[in-house]
Protein backbone atom coordinates (compact mmCIF):
# COMPACT_ATOMS: atom_id res chain seq x y z
CA UNK A 1 0.00 0.00 0.00
CA UNK A 2 1.20 3.49 -0.80
CA UNK A 3 1.43 6.34 1.69
CA UNK A 4 -2.07 7.85 1.85
CA UNK A 5 -0.68 11.35 2.48
CA UNK A 6 1.42 11.14 -0.69
CA UNK A 7 -1.62 10.21 -2.76
CA UNK A 8 -3.71 12.98 -1.17
CA UNK A 9 -1.10 15.72 -1.57
CA UNK A 10 0.49 14.67 -4.89
CA UNK A 11 -2.14 12.79 -6.90
CA UNK A 12 -0.39 13.76 -10.13
CA UNK A 13 2.62 11.61 -9.14
CA UNK A 14 0.36 8.60 -8.63
CA UNK A 15 -1.47 9.31 -11.90
CA UNK A 16 1.85 9.26 -13.80
CA UNK A 17 2.88 6.03 -12.03
CA UNK A 18 -0.43 4.34 -12.87
CA UNK A 19 -0.11 5.40 -16.50
CA UNK A 20 3.44 4.00 -16.63
CA UNK A 21 2.22 0.69 -15.19
CA UNK A 22 -0.70 0.52 -17.64
CA UNK A 23 -3.14 0.41 -14.73
CA UNK A 24 -6.83 1.05 -15.34
CA UNK A 25 -7.23 2.81 -11.98
CA UNK A 26 -8.34 6.45 -12.13
CA UNK A 27 -6.95 8.86 -9.55
CA UNK A 28 -10.04 11.05 -9.94
CA UNK A 29 -12.06 8.18 -8.45
CA UNK A 30 -9.80 8.20 -5.40
CA UNK A 31 -10.05 11.98 -5.03
CA UNK A 32 -13.85 11.78 -5.09
CA UNK A 33 -13.88 8.99 -2.49
CA UNK A 34 -11.44 10.85 -0.26
CA UNK A 35 -13.40 14.09 -0.60
CA UNK A 36 -16.53 12.30 0.58
CA UNK A 37 -14.62 10.74 3.48
CA UNK A 38 -13.27 14.12 4.57
CA UNK A 39 -16.70 15.78 4.29
CA UNK A 40 -18.37 13.08 6.38
CA UNK A 41 -15.66 13.22 9.04
CA UNK A 42 -15.97 17.00 9.23
CA UNK A 43 -19.75 16.80 9.56
CA UNK A 44 -19.52 14.09 12.22
CA UNK A 45 -17.05 16.13 14.27
CA UNK A 46 -19.25 19.24 14.01
CA UNK A 47 -22.34 17.34 15.15
CA UNK A 48 -20.44 15.65 17.99
CA UNK A 49 -19.33 19.07 19.23
CA UNK A 50 -22.94 20.28 19.07
CA UNK A 51 -24.05 17.15 20.93
CA UNK A 52 -21.48 17.73 23.64
CA UNK A 53 -22.63 21.34 24.01
CA UNK A 54 -26.29 20.27 24.14
CA UNK A 55 -25.49 17.61 26.75
CA UNK A 56 -23.90 20.29 28.92
CA UNK A 57 -26.94 22.52 28.50
CA UNK A 58 -29.30 19.69 29.47
CA UNK A 59 -27.24 18.99 32.57
CA UNK A 60 -27.31 22.67 33.52
CA UNK A 61 -31.10 22.88 33.08
CA UNK A 62 -31.61 19.80 35.24
CA UNK A 63 -29.36 21.17 37.97
CA UNK A 64 -31.50 24.28 38.08
CA UNK A 65 -34.69 22.20 38.24
CA UNK A 66 -35.90 23.31 34.81
CA UNK A 67 -37.71 21.36 32.04
CA UNK A 68 -35.16 19.82 29.66
CA UNK A 69 -37.59 17.69 27.65
CA UNK A 70 -37.33 19.81 24.50
CA UNK A 71 -33.54 19.81 24.69
CA UNK A 72 -33.51 16.08 25.35
CA UNK A 73 -35.60 15.44 22.23
CA UNK A 74 -33.21 17.56 20.18
CA UNK A 75 -30.27 15.75 21.75
CA UNK A 76 -31.78 12.36 20.86
CA UNK A 77 -32.26 13.40 17.24
CA UNK A 78 -28.72 14.75 17.17
CA UNK A 79 -27.35 11.47 18.55
CA UNK A 80 -29.28 9.47 15.94
CA UNK A 81 -27.83 11.68 13.19
CA UNK A 82 -24.30 11.23 14.60
CA UNK A 83 -24.76 7.45 14.69
CA UNK A 84 -25.96 7.43 11.09
CA UNK A 85 -23.07 9.63 9.94
CA UNK A 86 -20.55 7.51 11.86
CA UNK A 87 -21.67 4.49 9.83
CA UNK A 88 -21.40 6.45 6.57
CA UNK A 89 -17.96 7.76 7.55
CA UNK A 90 -16.78 4.24 8.37
CA UNK A 91 -17.97 3.05 4.97
CA UNK A 92 -16.24 6.01 3.31
CA UNK A 93 -12.99 5.10 5.06
CA UNK A 94 -13.42 1.49 3.94
CA UNK A 95 -14.04 2.63 0.35
CA UNK A 96 -10.83 4.69 0.35
CA UNK A 97 -8.84 1.79 1.83
CA UNK A 98 -10.32 -0.68 -0.68
CA UNK A 99 -9.28 1.63 -3.53
CA UNK A 100 -5.79 1.99 -2.09
CA UNK A 101 -5.49 -1.80 -1.79
CA UNK A 102 -5.92 -2.06 -5.56
CA UNK A 103 -3.10 0.39 -6.31
CA UNK A 104 0.23 -1.18 -7.38
CA UNK A 105 3.56 0.01 -6.06
CA UNK A 106 5.13 2.98 -7.80
CA UNK A 107 8.11 2.16 -10.05
CA UNK A 108 11.49 3.42 -8.95
CA UNK A 109 12.98 6.17 -11.11
CA UNK A 110 15.63 3.70 -12.38
CA UNK A 111 12.99 1.41 -13.92
CA UNK A 112 12.76 1.69 -17.74
CA UNK A 113 9.49 2.96 -19.18
CA UNK A 114 7.71 0.42 -21.35
CA UNK A 115 4.38 -1.10 -22.31
CA UNK A 116 5.04 -4.81 -21.84
CA UNK A 117 7.70 -7.57 -21.76
CA UNK A 118 8.92 -6.61 -25.23
CA UNK A 119 10.38 -3.42 -23.74
CA UNK A 120 12.30 -4.99 -20.86
CA UNK A 121 15.98 -4.04 -20.82
CA UNK A 122 18.79 -6.60 -20.83
CA UNK A 123 21.45 -5.95 -18.20
CA UNK A 124 23.97 -8.72 -18.84
CA UNK A 125 24.53 -12.30 -20.03
CA UNK A 126 26.60 -15.14 -18.61
CA UNK A 127 28.13 -17.74 -20.93
CA UNK A 128 27.10 -18.54 -24.48
CA UNK A 129 24.29 -21.04 -25.10
CA UNK A 130 25.54 -24.56 -25.97
CA UNK A 131 25.74 -25.61 -29.62
CA UNK A 132 24.52 -29.12 -30.48
CA UNK A 133 25.23 -31.26 -33.53
CA UNK A 134 21.73 -32.72 -33.15
CA UNK A 135 18.25 -31.34 -32.62
CA UNK A 136 17.84 -30.76 -28.86
CA UNK A 137 14.88 -32.48 -27.22
CA UNK A 138 12.36 -30.59 -25.09
CA UNK A 139 12.86 -31.29 -21.37
CA UNK A 140 9.43 -32.85 -20.80
CA UNK A 141 9.93 -35.44 -23.50
CA UNK A 142 13.55 -35.98 -22.49
CA UNK A 143 12.66 -36.44 -18.83
CA UNK A 144 9.94 -38.94 -19.74
CA UNK A 145 12.34 -40.92 -21.97
CA UNK A 146 14.79 -41.09 -19.08
CA UNK A 147 12.11 -42.44 -16.76
CA UNK A 148 12.04 -39.44 -14.42
CA UNK A 149 9.06 -37.28 -15.41
CA UNK A 150 5.64 -38.94 -15.42
CA UNK A 151 2.86 -36.69 -16.67
CA UNK A 152 0.35 -39.46 -17.42
CA UNK A 153 0.14 -40.79 -13.87
CA UNK A 154 0.16 -37.24 -12.47
CA UNK A 155 -2.81 -36.42 -14.69
CA UNK A 156 -4.70 -39.44 -13.37
CA UNK A 157 -3.92 -38.36 -9.81
CA UNK A 158 -4.53 -34.63 -10.05
CA UNK A 159 -5.32 -33.44 -13.58
CA UNK A 160 -3.25 -31.34 -15.97
CA UNK A 161 -0.18 -29.30 -14.99
CA UNK A 162 1.09 -31.79 -12.44
CA UNK A 163 4.04 -34.19 -12.64
CA UNK A 164 5.30 -37.21 -10.75
CA UNK A 165 9.07 -37.23 -10.23
CA UNK A 166 10.54 -40.74 -10.28
CA UNK A 167 13.97 -42.06 -9.29
CA UNK A 168 16.73 -39.71 -10.46
CA UNK A 169 14.25 -36.83 -10.95
CA UNK A 170 12.98 -37.06 -7.36
CA UNK A 171 16.57 -37.31 -6.15
CA UNK A 172 17.59 -34.36 -8.34
CA UNK A 173 14.83 -32.16 -6.93
CA UNK A 174 15.88 -33.01 -3.37
CA UNK A 175 19.53 -32.41 -4.31
CA UNK A 176 18.70 -28.98 -5.73
CA UNK A 177 16.76 -27.96 -2.62
CA UNK A 178 19.66 -28.92 -0.39
CA UNK A 179 22.20 -27.28 -2.68
CA UNK A 180 20.23 -24.02 -2.84
CA UNK A 181 19.68 -23.89 0.91
CA UNK A 182 23.34 -24.65 1.62
CA UNK A 183 24.39 -21.78 -0.64
CA UNK A 184 21.93 -19.33 0.89
CA UNK A 185 22.68 -20.16 4.51
CA UNK A 186 26.38 -19.79 3.72
CA UNK A 187 25.50 -16.30 2.47
CA UNK A 188 23.86 -15.41 5.78
CA UNK A 189 20.23 -16.31 5.15
CA UNK A 190 18.38 -17.79 8.12
CA UNK A 191 16.63 -21.00 7.07
CA UNK A 192 12.92 -21.15 7.91
CA UNK A 193 10.29 -23.86 7.52
CA UNK A 194 6.99 -21.91 7.44
CA UNK A 195 3.36 -23.08 7.17
CA UNK A 196 2.10 -23.76 3.65
CA UNK A 197 -1.42 -22.56 4.52
CA UNK A 198 -2.03 -18.92 5.44
CA UNK A 199 -4.99 -16.68 6.21
CA UNK A 200 -6.46 -13.79 4.26
CA UNK A 201 -4.62 -11.03 6.12
CA UNK A 202 -1.27 -12.66 5.32
CA UNK A 203 -2.12 -12.84 1.61
CA UNK A 204 -3.24 -9.22 1.77
CA UNK A 205 0.01 -8.18 3.44
CA UNK A 206 2.16 -9.24 0.50
CA UNK A 207 -0.29 -8.07 -2.17
CA UNK A 208 -1.81 -11.31 -3.46
CA UNK A 209 -5.20 -10.15 -2.16
CA UNK A 210 -7.55 -8.69 -3.01
CA UNK A 211 -6.44 -8.31 -6.65
CA UNK A 212 -5.24 -11.85 -7.47
CA UNK A 213 -7.64 -14.11 -5.60
CA UNK A 214 -8.49 -16.11 -8.74
CA UNK A 215 -4.86 -17.20 -9.00
CA UNK A 216 -4.89 -18.77 -5.53
CA UNK A 217 -5.99 -22.15 -4.25
CA UNK A 218 -8.48 -21.51 -1.42
CA UNK A 219 -9.47 -24.04 1.24
CA UNK A 220 -13.15 -24.84 0.99
CA UNK A 221 -15.15 -23.59 3.97
CA UNK A 222 -12.16 -21.78 5.48
CA UNK A 223 -10.76 -18.33 4.83
CA UNK A 224 -7.31 -19.79 4.19
CA UNK A 225 -5.13 -20.36 1.14
CA UNK A 226 -2.28 -22.56 -0.08
CA UNK A 227 0.80 -20.38 -0.51
CA UNK A 228 1.79 -19.43 -4.09
CA UNK A 229 5.36 -18.76 -2.90
CA UNK A 230 7.27 -18.76 0.40
CA UNK A 231 7.53 -14.98 0.01
CA UNK A 232 4.07 -14.82 1.58
CA UNK A 233 4.73 -16.45 4.98
CA UNK A 234 8.36 -15.27 5.16
CA UNK A 235 7.52 -11.59 4.63
CA UNK A 236 4.65 -11.79 7.12
CA UNK A 237 6.79 -13.35 9.85
CA UNK A 238 7.21 -9.85 11.27
CA UNK A 239 3.74 -8.48 10.48
CA UNK A 240 2.69 -6.06 13.19
CA UNK A 241 6.19 -6.00 14.68
CA UNK A 242 9.14 -3.61 14.75
CA UNK A 243 12.69 -4.87 14.21
CA UNK A 244 15.67 -3.13 15.74
CA UNK A 245 17.56 -1.01 13.25
CA UNK A 246 20.76 -2.84 14.24
CA UNK A 247 19.24 -6.11 12.95
CA UNK A 248 18.91 -4.75 9.40
CA UNK A 249 19.43 -6.10 6.86
CA UNK A 250 17.87 -9.40 7.88
CA UNK A 251 17.73 -12.25 5.36
CA UNK A 252 15.83 -15.53 5.49
CA UNK A 253 15.04 -18.33 3.06
CA UNK A 254 12.73 -21.31 2.80
CA UNK A 255 12.08 -24.30 0.56
CA UNK A 256 8.37 -24.89 0.14
CA UNK A 257 5.85 -26.30 -2.28
CA UNK A 258 4.08 -23.53 -4.18
CA UNK A 259 0.49 -23.72 -5.42
CA UNK A 260 -0.86 -21.59 -8.25
CA UNK A 261 -4.18 -21.83 -10.06
CA UNK A 262 -2.65 -20.12 -13.13
CA UNK A 263 -6.11 -18.73 -13.90
CA UNK A 264 -4.78 -16.22 -16.41
CA UNK A 265 -2.31 -18.58 -18.10
CA UNK A 266 -4.59 -20.65 -20.34
CA UNK A 267 -2.65 -22.04 -23.31
CA UNK A 268 0.76 -21.03 -21.93
CA UNK A 269 3.53 -23.58 -21.37
CA UNK A 270 1.25 -26.59 -21.51
CA UNK A 271 4.21 -28.89 -22.23
CA UNK A 272 6.86 -29.81 -19.70
CA UNK A 273 7.32 -28.46 -16.19
CA UNK A 274 7.66 -24.73 -16.82
CA UNK A 275 4.23 -23.70 -15.54
CA UNK A 276 2.73 -26.10 -12.99
CA UNK A 277 -0.07 -25.91 -10.41
CA UNK A 278 2.35 -27.31 -7.80
CA UNK A 279 6.11 -26.89 -7.73
CA UNK A 280 8.95 -26.58 -5.25
CA UNK A 281 10.89 -23.35 -4.87
CA UNK A 282 13.52 -21.91 -2.56
CA UNK A 283 12.70 -18.28 -1.80
CA UNK A 284 14.90 -15.48 -0.50
CA UNK A 285 13.41 -12.63 1.56
CA UNK A 286 15.27 -9.63 2.91
CA UNK A 287 14.20 -6.88 5.33
CA UNK A 288 16.21 -3.72 4.73
CA UNK A 289 16.71 -0.15 5.83
CA UNK A 290 15.08 2.22 3.31
CA UNK A 291 18.45 3.82 2.56
CA UNK A 292 20.00 0.45 1.72
CA UNK A 293 17.25 -1.54 -0.01
CA UNK A 294 18.39 -1.06 -3.60
CA UNK A 295 21.89 -2.16 -2.64
CA UNK A 296 20.28 -5.21 -1.03
CA UNK A 297 18.45 -5.89 -4.30
CA UNK A 298 21.78 -6.09 -6.14
CA UNK A 299 23.14 -8.45 -3.46
CA UNK A 300 20.13 -10.74 -3.62
CA UNK A 301 20.13 -10.81 -7.41
CA UNK A 302 23.83 -11.73 -7.27
CA UNK A 303 23.03 -14.69 -5.03
CA UNK A 304 20.51 -16.02 -7.56
CA UNK A 305 22.96 -15.49 -10.42
CA UNK A 306 25.67 -17.37 -8.58
CA UNK A 307 23.46 -20.45 -8.32
CA UNK A 308 23.03 -20.56 -12.10
CA UNK A 309 26.76 -20.10 -12.61
CA UNK A 310 27.59 -22.96 -10.25
CA UNK A 311 25.09 -25.09 -12.17
CA UNK A 312 26.80 -24.09 -15.45
CA UNK A 313 23.55 -22.81 -16.94
CA UNK A 314 23.72 -19.89 -19.41
CA UNK A 315 21.47 -17.01 -18.38
CA UNK A 316 20.77 -13.36 -18.81
CA UNK A 317 19.50 -10.65 -16.45
CA UNK A 318 16.84 -8.18 -17.52
CA UNK A 319 15.24 -5.20 -15.80
CA UNK A 320 11.46 -5.33 -16.08
CA UNK A 321 9.91 -2.20 -17.57
CA UNK A 322 7.06 -0.31 -15.91
CA UNK A 323 4.41 -2.18 -17.90
CA UNK A 324 5.66 -5.66 -16.97
CA UNK A 325 6.39 -5.32 -13.24
CA UNK A 326 4.65 -7.29 -10.50
CA UNK A 327 1.98 -5.61 -8.39
CA UNK A 328 4.07 -5.11 -5.24
CA UNK A 329 7.42 -4.35 -6.85
CA UNK A 330 9.20 -1.01 -7.21
CA UNK A 331 11.98 -2.63 -9.26
CA UNK A 332 12.49 -6.17 -10.52
CA UNK A 333 15.33 -8.06 -12.12
CA UNK A 334 14.36 -11.24 -13.94
CA UNK A 335 16.94 -13.97 -14.45
CA UNK A 336 16.26 -15.93 -17.62
CA UNK A 337 17.91 -19.30 -18.23
CA UNK A 338 18.62 -20.65 -21.71
CA UNK A 339 16.39 -23.51 -22.91
CA UNK A 340 17.90 -25.03 -26.09
CA UNK A 341 14.74 -26.81 -27.27
CA UNK A 342 12.89 -23.49 -27.28
CA UNK A 343 15.97 -21.60 -28.47
CA UNK A 344 15.03 -18.91 -25.99
CA UNK A 345 15.75 -17.50 -22.54
CA UNK A 346 12.97 -18.22 -20.04
CA UNK A 347 12.39 -16.72 -16.60
CA UNK A 348 13.78 -18.76 -13.71
CA UNK A 349 14.03 -16.10 -11.00
CA UNK A 350 12.53 -12.72 -10.18
CA UNK A 351 14.28 -10.51 -7.63
CA UNK A 352 12.24 -7.52 -6.47
CA UNK A 353 12.51 -4.56 -4.15
CA UNK A 354 9.02 -3.83 -2.82
CA UNK A 355 10.24 -0.76 -0.87
CA UNK A 356 7.72 -0.01 1.93
CA UNK A 357 4.69 -1.22 -0.06
CA UNK A 358 4.28 -4.59 1.65
CA UNK A 359 5.52 -3.22 4.97
CA UNK A 360 2.64 -0.71 5.04
CA UNK A 361 0.08 -3.41 4.24
CA UNK A 362 1.49 -5.81 6.87
CA UNK A 363 2.63 -3.09 9.33
CA UNK A 364 6.29 -4.15 9.45
CA UNK A 365 8.57 -1.50 10.92
CA UNK A 366 12.04 -0.94 12.27
CA UNK A 367 12.95 1.17 15.26
CA UNK A 368 15.93 3.51 15.00
CA UNK A 369 17.90 3.95 18.20
CA UNK A 370 16.16 6.61 20.23
CA UNK A 371 13.66 7.27 17.45
CA UNK A 372 10.12 6.48 16.40
CA UNK A 373 9.46 3.25 14.50
CA UNK A 374 9.07 3.60 10.71
CA UNK A 375 8.27 1.24 7.84
CA UNK A 376 11.19 -0.83 6.56
CA UNK A 377 11.66 -2.17 3.01
CA UNK A 378 11.00 -5.77 1.95
CA UNK A 379 12.67 -7.67 -0.88
CA UNK A 380 12.09 -11.13 -2.31
CA UNK A 381 13.67 -13.35 -4.95
CA UNK A 382 13.56 -16.89 -6.30
CA UNK A 383 16.60 -18.81 -5.36
CA UNK A 384 15.61 -21.04 -7.23
CA UNK A 385 12.58 -23.08 -8.37
CA UNK A 386 13.50 -26.75 -8.76
CA UNK A 387 11.21 -27.52 -11.71
CA UNK A 388 12.53 -24.89 -14.09
CA UNK A 389 16.06 -25.63 -12.93
CA UNK A 390 15.59 -29.33 -13.75
CA UNK A 391 14.19 -28.32 -17.15
CA UNK A 392 17.31 -26.23 -17.83
CA UNK A 393 19.68 -28.96 -16.60
CA UNK A 394 18.04 -31.56 -18.86
CA UNK A 395 18.00 -29.39 -21.97
CA UNK A 396 21.48 -27.90 -21.61
CA UNK A 397 23.12 -31.14 -20.46
CA UNK A 398 21.58 -33.50 -23.01
CA UNK A 399 23.89 -35.62 -25.14
CA UNK A 400 23.50 -37.18 -28.58
CA UNK A 401 23.14 -40.67 -27.07
CA UNK A 402 20.08 -39.56 -25.09
CA UNK A 403 21.85 -39.21 -21.75
CA UNK A 404 22.17 -36.01 -19.70
CA UNK A 405 25.32 -34.73 -18.02
CA UNK A 406 24.63 -33.24 -14.60
CA UNK A 407 26.35 -30.12 -13.27
CA UNK A 408 29.53 -31.09 -11.42
CA UNK A 409 28.53 -29.16 -8.32
CA UNK A 410 25.60 -31.52 -7.74
CA UNK A 411 27.69 -34.70 -7.58
CA UNK A 412 27.97 -34.66 -3.74
CA UNK A 413 24.21 -34.22 -3.51
CA UNK A 414 23.50 -37.01 -6.04
CA UNK A 415 25.72 -39.66 -4.36
CA UNK A 416 28.30 -39.20 -7.10
CA UNK A 417 25.87 -39.54 -10.03
CA UNK A 418 27.24 -37.51 -12.94
CA UNK A 419 25.11 -38.68 -15.86
CA UNK A 420 21.47 -39.71 -16.33
CA UNK A 421 21.19 -42.54 -18.85
CA UNK A 422 18.12 -43.94 -20.61
CA UNK A 423 16.56 -47.02 -19.02
CA UNK A 424 17.58 -50.40 -20.43
CA UNK A 425 16.00 -50.94 -23.83
CA UNK A 426 14.98 -47.29 -24.27
CA UNK A 427 15.79 -45.61 -27.55
CA UNK A 428 17.72 -42.35 -27.66
CA UNK A 429 15.80 -41.16 -30.68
Amino acid sequence: MLDLKLVQKQPDILADALAARRSDLNVEEFLALDKRRRALLAEVETLKNRRNTASGQVAAIKREGGDASTMLAQLGALSDRVKSLDALAAQARADVEAWMMRVPNMPDSSVPQGRDETENVEVCRWEEPPVFDFTPVEHGELGARLGGLDFERASRLSGSRFVVFWRWAAQLERALVNFFLDQHTANGYVEVNPPFIVNRSVMTGTGQLPKFEEDLFALRGRDQFLIPTAEVPLTNLYAGEALDEADLPFACCAATPCFRAEAGAAGKDTRGIIRMHQFTKVEMVRFAHPDDSFNQLEIMCGHACRLLELLELPYRVITLCTGDMGFSSAKTYDLEVWLPAQSAYREISSCSNCTDFQARRANIRYKPKGGKSVFLHTLNGSGLPTGRTIAAILENGQQKDGSVLLPKVLAPYMHGLERIVPPCGASAS
